[in-house]
């Protein structure tokens, strides 16, 4: 009877490693989609966007601050690549084993570590949607908002939505690793 158990936990905790790889997997595609996305979206923006570009209007859709198209460009291009770089570093770190450290924390075959590299690459998708719907917002303060009047500003309030559940996922990942550490 024993055996049977013990052997029924074994099997359990495959299927919960394979399901952990297949979201980091899922999360890896959806992050180089959204590199992909946010490249063809931001080109169209910015050839769509006047050599001027308003970044505040008032109430009567008068400019309170311009930049140039270019600058909105380096800017955008430049946060963008940036926030990449940064926020990809832990997980090439954990996937790669850099220290001794990692490899002990987050060694290969561990259920948790699938799921945090799955959430590192899943936030930053998230983030880089982020950037996509601000200039999404951008482009629509400079050409739809003179069409319909206001702009639309729903993916405004749903990106601290994203984030705070992204958050919370985190912590429910972290809090699983301590326990895991302590026992």
């Amino acid at each position: 009877m024993a055996q049977i158990k013990v052997l029924y936990h074994h099997n359990s905790y495959i299927s919960g490693l394979k399901f952990a790889f297949m979201i980091q997997r899922f999360a890896k595609a959806f992050h180089l989609l959204s590199v992909l996305a946010f490249i063809v979206i931001f080109l169209y923006i910015y050839a769509a966007l006047p050599e001027m570009v308003k970044l505040k209007i008032d109430t009567e859709g008068n400019p309170l601050q311009l930049i140039s198209r270019n600058t909105f460009f380096y800017i955008g291009i430049g946060l963008f690549i940036l926030l990449n770089v940064i926020l990809i570093i832990p997980a090439k770190l954990i996937e790669s084993g850099a220290s001794f450290n990692m490899k002990r924390l987050f060694p290969k075959g561990d259920v948790l570590r699938e799921y945090i590299l799955g959430w590192i690459y899943s936030f930053v998708t998230v983030v880089n949607f982020s950037i996509v719907v601000v200039s999404v917002f951008v482009h629509q303060l400079n050409g739809v908002a003179d069409e319909t009047g206001e702009p639309f500003e729903f993916g405004l309030y749903l990106l601290p939505v994203l984030f705070v559940v992204w958050i919370i996922m985190l912590f429910i990942i972290l809090s699983r690793k301590l326990q895991e550490v302590r026992s």
